[in-house]
């Protein structure tokens, strides 16, 4: 790997890459434009896909879908009476048990993975529990979590192997993987419904169905990073193939699938609320959701604390077990000193089991102890609302006025005389274009003709919007961008995946959902972006952020949407605050870990040449975390998506409401072409990204 040096890297920043017949496409791409923007109104099908063009996928699907649910609902509904009998036994015996008792074998376990500190934690995070009165709940959630995370792991684990040992599995089990972990959960709850009813057994199944792809993801990563030497000397020692896989390639790669297993168990966690939704069983989930049916802002904020706190005692205990990588042993021990620490939690455990049969206080956390905040709560936020409403409504009308809505509908539909204050004249229209070029040519002095498309672009958006601009521009755009970062692959897929959501019928949804999240990830990244320089610049600022991103990425995404109600009430305001708080998170923590992790020699060459600490975030640190800080743009874009059908519910127009409605109406069909929309949307970000950050890191001799 070559080292670079603070001059590289400057006279990397100020050169100006001409790239010909890249530069001059983008130049053919904005002629066409021109010649769209034209004639559009005399061609109406530019902007509107006629519906008669339109076809019928989701009626096709629908069909199909009737008949797999008729050949093998039986078959369904027998699998999900067999998971019943399991998850049944242990709702009834982690309920059953005293709460001493399993305080205790948390405990134990949280100090085996990681210290004391860790053990206070989770000592900490269920005496909130216990006094908040949320214990029952919470251990009948914790039944979902204990049945569906190991359920994952093993179809997770023998999938990875599969896809390990066979190209061809690994061709086919990839994209797939791609598709699961940016298909709306929603969209593919619809047919497990209609296969096993409802009941608590499809959270299960739809928990499982989610924690996978990580499981799958990591079990590959961690067999292919044995070391050659380590699988040459097992089959030196004449291993099969099937005894090199459990006893060389697994325990060698046990490091990688335990964070899998880290991951799977988060995934479940994500899934709590959802599974309510399907499952209506008395958990925590179920809590959250039935307080915000009744605007309870109090009540369904601690309940949303509990899953938060549940969620970080869980990642940090497999994660504690995961950087375990080997356990040491000083000579030969007796079975009963290799495992003391089990056997007296064991007794302990049994002690109190035997007590609370004559002690209900051990049984039962007493009444008496339990406090509840929640109407101290809603005081709160009713106080807030009276005294700051005016404050409030000022904040978001001025926010639809002139970012969200010209956005949407182009600065030519929303300037207007009782939002702006003045009709849409030549003068404004000259000012603007006045105002681009001038921060065209500005950018195009620090980086080339690549930052004057972007400013076009942008301005085009903002002029136009999202719902004005012709379909046939947008999939070109898209289309030229991916070919010129990714190459022809992505570039065909990312073609073939717009034209199916246009010949659906869903280009509309799309252009709505392009909008919002857009307009989300912008504030969300630029916000993340800040936060995350201040966090590597600064350890007291990073060591205040940490447990706030911590709670923000293990929040359920339905408790994002309650305080933005309570203070905005519905619609795409509050919508894009909900998914900016959720996907603000890998911002934040990708640009802090790019600059953090430069190579310390780089600095110290910075600072013998005399940068200044400014200088040196600006002509160093930033340019060589570029492209970690782009990879926290891609999964702010990733997390944004995920949070599409939730902002459906604060009355938001989109895919996700696509989804939603699918899903209450029971419209197979719908729900996965919509869904599958997402994904494709995702997918396409997520590659296009990761391609532009894999060049920059070669451009820089980072790989």
């Amino acid at each position: 790997m070559t080292e670079t040096t603070p001059n590289d890297l400057i006279d990397l920043e100020v050169s100006k890459d001409t790239w010909p017949k890249s530069m001059l496409a983008w130049i053919f791409l904005g002629i066409v434009s021109i010649i769209l923007f034209a004639i559009r109104s005399d061609f109406g099908w530019i902007v509107s896909f006629p519906e008669k063009w339109v076809l019928p996928f989701a009626e096709w699907i629908n069909l199909f879908m009737n008949w797999f649910i008729d050949a093998n609902k039986a078959a369904f509904r027998f699998f999900a009476k067999v998971l019943t009998f399991p998850m049944d036994a242990l709702r009834t015996s982690l309920i059953w048990l005293p709460w001493p008792a399993v305080l205790i074998a948390f405990c134990a376990t949280a100090h085996s993975a990681g210290g004391w500190r860790l053990m206070i934690f989770t000592l900490s995070a269920f005496g909130y529990i216990l006094v908040f009165g949320y214990w029952v709940p919470t251990m009948a959630t914790l039944a979902l979590v204990f049945l569906s995370v190991p359920l994952s792991v093993l179809i997770g684990l023998f999938i990875g192997v599969a896809t390990f040992a066979s190209h061809r599995t690994e061709r086919l089990v990839m994209p797939m993987l791609d598709v699961m972990q940016t298909f709306p959960t929603f969209a593919y709850l619809i047919p497990i419904l209609f296969l096993m009813g409802f009941g608590p057994v499809v959270g299960l199944v739809a928990s499982a169905i989610y924690a996978m792809p990580p499981m799958v993801r990591n079990v590959v990563l961690g067999l292919r990073r044995v070391a050659p030497e380590v699988v040459e000397s097992g089959v030196m020692s004449g291993a099969t193939p099937l005894q090199l896989l459990w006893t060389v390639r697994l325990p060698a790669a046990m490091p990688t699938i335990m964070i899998g297993i880290n991951q799977s168990t988060m995934a479940a966690f994500s899934m709590i609320i959802i599974a309510s939704v399907i499952g209506g069983s008395a958990d925590i989930g179920w809590e959250v959701l039935s307080a915000m049916r009744k605007a309870a802002f109090g009540q369904s904020f601690l309940a949303g604390i509990v899953i938060a706190l549940m969620a970080m005692v869980m990642d940090r205990i497999s994660r504690g077990f995961a950087l375990r990588h080997t356990l040491a042993h000083n000579g030969p021990e007796s079975f009963i000193t290799r495992n003391q620490l089990i056997i007296s939690v064991l007794c302990l455990m049994i002690v109190f089991i035997v007590l609370a049969q004559f002690f209900q206080s051990l049984k039962e956390f007493p009444e008496v102890w339990v406090i509840n905040p929640a109407r101290y709560l809603n005081d709160a936020v009713d106080y807030v609302i009276s005294e700051y409403s005016g404050i409030l409504d000022a904040i978001k009308n001025s926010f639809l006025i002139y970012f969200l809505l010209p956005i949407r509908l182009g600065l030519e539909n929303s300037v207007k005389p009782f939002t702006w204050g003045f009709e849409l004249n030549n003068t404004f229209i000259a000012y603007y274009l006045t105002l681009c070029i001038a921060v065209a040519a500005s950018l195009w002095r620090l980086w080339g003709w690549h930052a004057v498309v972007g400013i076009v672009i942008i301005a085009v958006f903002y002029y136009y919007g999202t719902t004005g601009l012709p379909w046939p521009l947008f999939i070109a755009f898209v289309t030229l961008l991916a070919f010129q970062v990714a190459g022809f692959n992505l570039a065909v897929f990312a073609f073939l995946g717009l034209i199916f959501m246009l010949l659906s019928g869903f280009w509309p949804q799309v252009m709505r959902s392009v909008y919002l999240c857009g307009a989300a990830v912008f504030f969300a990244f630029s916000l993340g972006f800040l936060f995350g320089i201040c966090a590597a610049m600064n350890d007291r600022f990073s060591v205040f952020i940490r447990p706030i991103n911590d709670t923000l990425q293990t929040m359920p995404l339905f408790v994002f949407l309650i305080p933005v109600i309570m203070f905005f009430q519905i619609g795409d305001f509050p919508a894009m605050l909900a998914i900016i708080m959720y996907a603000i998170v890998p911002a934040i923590r990708y640009t802090e870990h790019g600059i953090r992790n430069i190579n310390p020699s780089t600095l110290e060459a910075a600072e013998a040449q005399g940068c200044t600490k400014i200088q040196k975030l600006f002509h160093v640190q930033l340019p060589l975390a570029l492209p970690e800080i782009m990879l926290g743009l891609n999964q702010t874009i990733i997390f944004s998506l995920a949070m599409l059908v939730i902002a459906a519910l604060v009355g938001t127009k989109g895919l996700g409401q696509s989804v939603y409605v699918a899903l209450s109406s029971g419209n197979v069909g719908n729900g996965i072409i919509a869904g599958l929309s997402i994904a494709i949307i995702a997918m396409i970000a997520d590659k296009i990204i990761q391609a532009w950050a894999n060049k920059k890191k070669k451009e820089l001799g980072l790989i």
